[in-house]
């Protein structure tokens, strides 16, 4: 055979041979992997087996487990496509499907008010007359924060914004807002907050004020680096025993969510029971109980999808009076998160230890606005 000759065979041979390999190979993509993902892992009592595959997507395309920036990214993409109102009910009916997203649930919906200010050119009212009382009014609380931002006269515009309905969560909302305008200088924000004339919203609004200050549990670093290390070493409640009395009781209950989120809680479990402790450090200045209020409506927030686990937790507590204190947060968290009128009696009915149920049932009292 001439060496021209088979060369020429070879190569048809050559390329009958790679057209029939690709149209046997499977060239879609695999699915991606990532580390497994959870809302409470690590060793130890309660912690939750991790979600194999946690990034592979369901037949919605949907991830199999949201992630607050899978989450996040999905309702920003359909407000952009739609309006406030749509992304809004599938943030609702994504969080009652899937519980534990209810931890991150609430900044997303921070977000989304942000969006919407700007969106509609600082028109609050169009901006509010969507449905939006889920994720806790986390809408609500992020269109009012935008709105001060942009505002010349904040603390003229901060007394009309909710008026003249001046409800509990849209205060709070501005208690958020005074921290952005005051730029985390709690003395400023709190010389906002009383700006309004009765007692009762200028509490509203420290709530949102130190909610806004011990952001970490909301994953905003910003503002867990704006809480000066060094003086929360010295004194584990600062800047709460510090405050105007009319103020301490919000700094109290929402100082948890730093001691919390500074202690790795997804991966702790042990660290709620151990924030119990913390909260002792309170007592000498009054604190001690709405600190551990605050460690029972937190552990409600982070554990949705376990109650009686959650309820156990508060159980840890050595005195009655801090188990009490811990049930009436849970019980707070529950009815802001599900406001519904039966939502506290399914709670307690869920909880097994006979203790704890009784001070569910007789929990009441909290505000409304404490997210």
């Amino acid at each position: 055979m001439q060496p021209r000759f088979f060369a020429i065979l070879t190569a048809l041979l050559l390329g009958v041979l790679g057209l029939g390999s690709v149209a046997v190979t499977d060239w879609s993509p695999a699915a991606a992997t990532s580390p497994a993902a959870t809302t409470a892992s690590g060793g130890g009592a309660g912690a939750r087996p991790a979600a194999v595959g946690g990034a592979s997507a369901t037949p919605t395309g949907d991830p199999a487990v949201w992630t607050r920036s899978t989450l996040r990214n999905k309702m920003m993409a359909e407000m952009d496509a739609t309006d406030p109102g749509v992304a809004l009910a599938d943030l609702d009916k994504i969080t009652k499907e899937k519980p534990y997203t209810v931890r991150f649930c609430h900044p997303i919906a921070h977000e989304l008010g942000h969006a919407a200010v700007k969106r509609y050119h600082e028109d609050f009212q169009k901006v509010i007359s969507f449905p939006h009382e889920t994720c806790a009014a986390g809408y609500l609380h992020g269109a009012v924060e935008e709105m001060l931002n942009a505002s010349t006269q904040p603390e003229v515009d901060l007394l009309k914004l909710c008026a003249p309905q001046n409800t509990g969560p849209c205060i709070h909302g501005v208690g958020h807002g005074t921290m952005f305008v005051a730029k985390q200088d709690v003395a400023k924000a709190r010389d906002l907050c009383n700006k309004f004339t009765s007692d009762q919203n200028r509490i509203r609004c420290s709530e949102g004020l130190f909610m806004q200050l011990f952001g970490p549990d909301e994953e905003d670093e910003q503002a867990k680096a704006n809480l000066p290390a060094d003086k929360l070493a010295q004194d584990p409640l600062y800047p709460c025993k510090d405050q105007p009395s009319l103020f301490q009781s919000a700094c109290f209950f929402y100082a948890p969510t730093f001691y919390l989120s500074s202690h790795d809680y997804p991966n702790h479990p042990e660290v709620y029971a151990e924030a119990l402790k913390w909260c002792l450090n309170g007592k000498a200045s009054g604190g001690a109980a709405d600190c551990s209020r605050g460690v029972g409506s937190r552990t409600m927030k982070y554990n949705l999808d376990r109650e009686d686990w959650a309820a156990q937790q508060c159980a840890t507590a050595a005195d009655g009076w801090q188990r009490k204190a811990c049930a009436e947060g849970l019980v707070s968290y529950y009815t802001v998160n599900y406001t519904d009128g039966g939502a506290a009696g399914r709670l307690c009915a869920k909880i097994t230890n006979k203790e704890m149920q009784g001070y569910c049932r007789s929990a009441g009292g909290l505000s409304g606005s404490l997210d």
